[in-house]
């Protein structure tokens, strides 16, 4: 009897144990191991990160590192450390963080608008691991450009501003290649016709584009604003498009971040490629990333007589048209006098 009571009461004693160990193992993996106060934040883990480095990524928002610790090591991710962009939400267990830690979350980069190769990849830069350094060599290789009918003046014609799917930690040189594979499908079959109908490229007809872009961004207006310019150069007329001289002005000072909004009689004189009042036909690229919206405008202009147009007073945001210089000179009165009133001289 003796013998059975001690058995008893030392399996009581073995259970009571196990729960313990049980309760506290328990614990350690599934009770809540976050810190933060959002609901949900994301963490970014570099590529050929170690586990070391891991550890002080999660620091600001782990509660207790020695618990996911205990279930990093138990599932073998300390050996095995996955990099890219991670979800933790608020309340997670070190389970969950672990088990989040291997399902990478694709990133939506969007890019548009932007005025320069530079300004481009310091976007894209922000939204993936890629620096900007690595992107513009990438971008600017000289094999990749020559294969593909690209320069460095014009390289920015490549990138037709959409949204696209990457995963943050994917390597420039996917990005590239998704790129160049998005510009050969967006020049499709009748594009390409339309584009040789108008005796362009399709470089040609991004830089014609990005100026239509920048000169109105009334949609509706666009076809008539990129049919005075193409009837410019049917006669080879300067372009004398004001955004060419203000992008021309940006790069000389390599200041892209600055505001014109009055283009003066100087400026017209800037010795510049980009400068379309001393140049005839159109400049060396594009002086900024025009929207898909631009480039069908101009594959799709308007065809009528217009070869003058300045910005109207009476619709804002709007311009007038004129096929005579004499009305241009009217209606540029009209602007000219306007600006003054509003005392903006530059």
């Amino acid at each position: 009897m003796k013998v059975k009571k001690i058995i008893s009461i030392f399996s009581v004693v073995l259970l009571f144990v196990a729960l313990i160990y049980g309760y506290v193992l328990y614990n350690k993996v599934f009770s809540a191991n976050t810190k933060f106060s959002e609901n949900e934040t994301f963490v970014y883990v570099p590529t050929d990160a170690t586990y070391p480095q891991v550890q002080k990524i999660l620091e600001p928002y782990i509660e207790n590192m020695e618990h996911f610790d205990f279930v990093a090591s138990k599932r073998g991710y300390e050996q095995n450390v996955v990099s890219g962009k991670f979800l933790l939400t608020k309340g997670m267990s070190s389970f969950d963080i672990v088990r989040s830690l291997r399902k990478n979350v694709p990133v939506k980069m969007a890019f548009n608008n932007q005025e320069s190769l530079g300004k481009l990849v310091q976007r894209l830069s922000s939204q993936i691991e890629p620096d900007s350094l690595t992107l513009t060599n990438t971008f600017t290789d000289s094999t990749f450009m020559a294969e593909n009918g690209f320069n460095k003046e014009n390289i920015l014609s490549m990138f037709i501003p959409n949204t696209y799917e990457f995963y943050w930690n994917t390597t420039a040189t996917k990005v590239r290649d998704k790129m160049i594979k998005e510009y050969r499908r967006f020049w499709n079959e009748d594009r390409l016709q339309k584009a040789k109908a108008l005796g362009l490229t399709p470089i040609e007809v991004s830089t014609l584009a990005a100026i239509v872009h920048k000169e109105t961004a009334k949609v509706d207006e666009r076809p008539r604003v990129a049919g005075v310019y193409l009837n410019r150069l049917k006669v080879d007329m300067p372009l004398q498009a004001d955004p060419t001289v203000i992008f021309a002005v940006k790069k000389e000072s390599n200041d892209f971040d600055r505001v014109i909004k009055r283009v003066l009689y100087e400026d017209l004189k800037i010795n510049s490629p980009y400068n379309t009042y001393i140049h005839t036909g159109l400049p060396p690229g594009p002086i900024a990333m025009p929207d898909i919206n631009a480039i069908d405008a101009v594959l799709n202009a308007e065809k009528h007589d217009y070869i003058y147009f300045c910005a109207s007073v009476e619709k804002f945001g709007y311009h007038e048209f004129a096929s005579t210089l004499a009305q241009h000179g009217v209606n540029k009165k009209k602007y000219v006098e306007w600006l003054a009133k509003q005392g903006i001289n530059r």
